[in-house]
């Protein structure tokens, strides 16, 4: 019971009825830490006096709870800025001005229904599943025939908490779509709700003030927001088909000691570990353009960034995600690597959280759920470094939607001395900035609010496990143990020119299929100038994806793909399968002895460059010396 000198608020949530005990004396901003806390929800809700949210609570770090004028008993509705009624806003809309002076409002049922997305192909099939988890009958329990169900052996909902924490590891966090089913399995069945990101700018179209920095008004003000360690996430597990793509991706690092970073290309497929979760599965890893160094990675402009958009997706792939090198030789044991990254430190630093939420915001999730089509995102983030045993580990992560806002709106940097730690940045005449607050426990386990300037990062941090299949996949990985060689790797020697395109020929002639199914091989046949094959690549790319034998022969038989053979012959052995056996024939590079070569430069006929007398092709060019 409630003291003289208190009172108790009714609180209605989308989840039921909270009750909190409150003084009249209490400031607004109190009232939301102790609706914070009752809720277990701190994503930036808003409290309002009527069912309708027409009459927002302003947070006030001076007003009293006395200035509302609530008594004993009185409800407080809670409106989430992640899930929104639309029935609520709806009758807004009817209420209020159509005055340009009213900032935007979120449309309608009916508007969203003319919103047409096209989400991912797993959404859509994973939308159609209840992900009912099934139990057997209780041998103790469980008294009924062997038709009936109970309440032991029921079946659970996919978000039940306590079946997650059942699973060999843990599922810490809720899939998307097991999320989706929470939001709907009320008395509406989710026919009013929708999802919506948080937003950290202010609202257009305010007249009622002169712009920022000279004014701003609640109506047009983002809301604070409290940071809260988010329940769901869009994937929850990240698979790489086979070691050896791994393996060469990590070569770069063994032979030059400096950091590599790598976009993932694959799929997202069902995750049966986890109820109605999501896979992305890595077929191949694409190396851009980049400086590196033991310590940092710096990339650089890619002007082959959109073939390799293009290439990936007439094989039947997109980017789902990044990966990112950080290894250090341990000096004591030869082989062996250092523990950099654990909770004493850091999992991600902060400018890794920040270019993971710039390219979470860049491949958004399409959603029908959302009231702009889209949210979150499915792009993950891997990081290679040691473990506590000292060996190499592939740890992979995601941020959260709060996160990807903060970065999308530019309100979040890293800090100089501390790589755990960000920093939100304070307004200026540039920029109004909200408040952004988060929680933790001090010395005496009491929680603590506190103002994000700077703030943990890991906050923001969503575990997704990573690793390879009992059964290797090589779905696009060519030749494994004579590979084609990695884009952009001059550094440690290893180029793509004519000359690695006769040898890795030769070496796939007896299984062409297999060979040609390498990303590498394929970007290098795309973007080489000096190849007639650039408007054959679609065809070809098609062909490889149904892996139709015949259909390759025939594309082999092409007269683009001729020309390069004949391109070939002016110095060496044909690519077909006879090749392998016929003798070099005589004048030919294989048959020159080194000392009878001529120690003076020579000039490409092609493009006038000047070549060292060692060269067979030019470095330019790539076309061989004798064509």
């Amino acid at each position: 019971m409630a003291s003289k000198k208190s009172m108790i608020l009714r609180i209605q949530t989308n989840e039921g009825m909270k009750r909190v005990e409150v003084s009249p004396a209490d400031t607004i901003n109190k009232l939301y830490e102790k609706i914070a806390d009752a809720i277990k929800q701190n994503n930036g809700f808003k409290l309002c006096k009527d069912r309708a949210y027409l009459e927002e609570i302003i947070r006030n770090s001076s007003k009293t709870l006395r200035s509302l004028k609530l008594g004993h008993g009185d409800i407080i509705y809670v409106k989430s800025s992640d899930i929104l009624d639309t029935r609520s806003r709806s009758s807004a809309d009817s209420s209020k001005s159509s005055s340009p002076r009213d900032s935007p409002l979120p449309p309608s049922t009916s508007q969203l229904d003319r919103v047409e997305v096209t989400e991912d192909e797993i959404d859509v099939l994973l939308s159609h599943e209840s992900g009912l988890i099934h139990r057997e009958k209780h041998p103790q329990f469980c008294r009924h025939t062997g038709q009936g169900k109970c309440l032991h052996c029921i079946p659970l909902e996919p978000y039940d908490e306590e079946y997650l924490k059942t699973l060999k590891p843990p599922a810490k966090h809720l899939s998307f779509h097991a999320y989706l089913k929470k939001l709907k399995s009320g008395a509406s069945k989710g026919k009013y709700v929708w999802l919506e990101d948080v937003n950290c700018k202010i609202k257009p179209g305010c007249t009622d003030h002169p712009p920022w920095p000279k004014g701003i008004c609640t109506k047009c003000q983002p809301s604070a927001v409290i940071l809260n360690r988010q329940k769901y996430r869009h994937v929850d597990n990240i698979m790489f088909e086979n070691p050896i793509m791994m393996d060469r991706f990590l070569n770069y690092w063994r032979q030059s000691g400096c950091q590599r970073l790598g976009y993932l290309y694959g799929k997202y497929e069902k995750h049966d570990n986890v109820p109605l979760g999501i896979r992305a599965t890595v077929a191949a890893i694409y190396e851009p353009p980049q400086e590196s160094t033991r310590d940092c990675v710096k990339l650089l402009d890619d002007p082959n960034e959109e073939a390799v958009d293009i290439l990936t997706s007439h094989l039947g792939l997109t980017r789902v995600g990044w990966i990112l090198t950080d290894l250090i030789p341990d000096e004591n044991t030869s082989g062996q690597v250092k523990y950099l990254r654990h909770k004493d430190s850091h999992f991600m630093s902060a400018q890794e959280c920040i270019t993971a939420a710039y390219h979470q915001n860049k491949y958004t999730n399409p959603c029908k759920e959302s009231a702009n089509g889209k949210f979150g995102s499915k792009f993950v983030s891997v990081i290679v470094s040691g473990h506590e045993d000292k060996h190499i580990h592939y740890d992979g992560w995601q941020v959260s939607n709060q996160c990807m806002a903060l970065v999308r709106d530019e309100c979040l940097v890293p800090t100089i001395d501390d790589p755990a730690l960000g920093y939100v940045k304070e307004s200026s005449s540039d920029q109004f900035v909200p408040d952004v607050f988060y929680k933790e426990k001090d010395t005496y386990g009491n929680e603590v609010t506190k103002n994000a300037r700077p703030m943990p990062i890991e906050y923001f941090l969503i575990e997704v496990p990573a690793g390879f299949p009992l059964e290797p996949i090589e779905t696009f990985i060519g030749h494994p143990s004579n590979p084609f060689p990695i884009e952009n790797r001059a550094l440690i020697g290893e180029t793509q020119n004519f000359d690695s395109l006769i040898v890795y020929l030769r070496h796939i002639s007896a299984n062409l299929m297999a060979g040609f199914c390498d990303l590498h091989f394929l970007l290098f046949l795309m973007n080489n100038d000096t190849i007639p094959l650039r408007h054959k690549m679609i065809d070809l790319c098609k062909i490889l994806k149904s892996r139709d034998e015949t259909k390759l022969h025939g594309w082999l038989e092409s007269e683009e793909w001729k020309t390069v053979e004949q391109m070939m012959e002016a110095y060496g052995p044909s690519v077909g399968e006879s090749a392998v056996a016929r003798p070099p024939r005589p004048g030919s590079v294989e048959m020159m002895d080194t000392g009878e070569m001529s120690e003076t430069n020579w000039t490409c006929p092609h493009c006038t460059f000047i070549n060292p007398s060692s060269r067979s092709s030019c470095d330019m060019c790539s076309l061989p010396k004798n064509f």
